[in-house]
């Protein structure tokens, strides 16, 4: 579907696998962010986010950074998307590009095509000292303040940068290690209040992160055989409610 239901915002099922009624769009571009890639039409969320994704881009302004290049959000009704994230799918996760550099505005036409260098070695196991700075340190403190946040995923040698700087410091807990997002990060809030249908991840451990569980992404991996082929397994059902979302006209 190209566009929103006219429901009542209601995000349900999982960020996984799930579906969002009433959706609403970010706006291509306002004061502190600029939308990239709007022909993908995936900048539709719950208000929830994008009430945060305006507040996180005034807070990025009063601290002296560019504007933000937001990507993916989700689809105009949520679900799987064709390509490109398995998450995404209840209109609370949203992609920010991690590019902290001065700049004045970007054309649409110019945003379907930007490209943002990797902050992070080619060996996986630090940042780029020359890329990585205290400004992307403070774009993802802010992002990880933002009120409804749970939580944000970076590459595990982004998150290893910013234990060596800023262990123990509250905010860390939420900022989390994951396979590449190496150029952007994904934010994801939680389940707004009111929102039945609408099911949260486990909570994020206790502590900053800056542990075991981190050093676990840097330890070498013995090399295993290739596991035997599996016959296809049906596609996961989305949630019943999503039934109506998907048929609405």
């Amino acid at each position: 579907m190209s566009r929103p239901t006219s429901d009542t915002p209601q995000s349900i099922g999982t960020h996984g696998l799930g579906c969002i009624a009433g959706a609403v769009a970010m706006p291509a571009e306002g004061p502190g962010w600029e939308m990239v890639r709007i022909s993908r039409n995936r900048f539709w969320g719950h208000p929830a986010l994008t009430g945060m994704l305006r507040d996180l881009s005034a807070a990025a302004r009063r601290n002296g950074l560019p504007p933000l290049w937001i990507g993916d959000l989700g689809q105009p009704r949520g679900g799987r998307m064709p390509w490109g994230h398995a998450s995404h799918q209840i209109g609370l996760d949203a992609d920010i590009w991690l590019d902290v550099t001065q700049r004045g505005a970007t054309s649409r036409t110019a945003r379907e095509a930007i490209e943002v260098p990797s902050l992070v070695r080619r060996d996986g196991h630090d940042v780029e000292p020359g890329l990585y700075s205290p400004r992307h340190v403070t774009l993802i403190r802010l992002a990880a303040e933002q009120p409804g946040v749970d939580r944000i995923f970076v590459n595990p040698a982004i998150k290893r940068a910013l234990c060596l700087s800023h262990a123990g410091e509250p905010w860390l807990r939420r900022v989390r290690p994951w396979h590449g997002h190496d150029s952007h990060m994904h934010v994801r809030m939680r389940c707004p209040a009111g929102q039945r249908g609408c099911q949260d991840q486990a909570p994020v451990p206790p502590g900053d992160g800056c542990d075991s569980s981190l050093d676990w992404w840097f330890a070498p991996r013995p090399s295993q055989p290739a596991p035997a082929p599996r016959p296809p397994a049906a596609a996961p059902r989305l949630p019943a409610a999503c039934a109506g979302v998907v048929a609405a006209p």
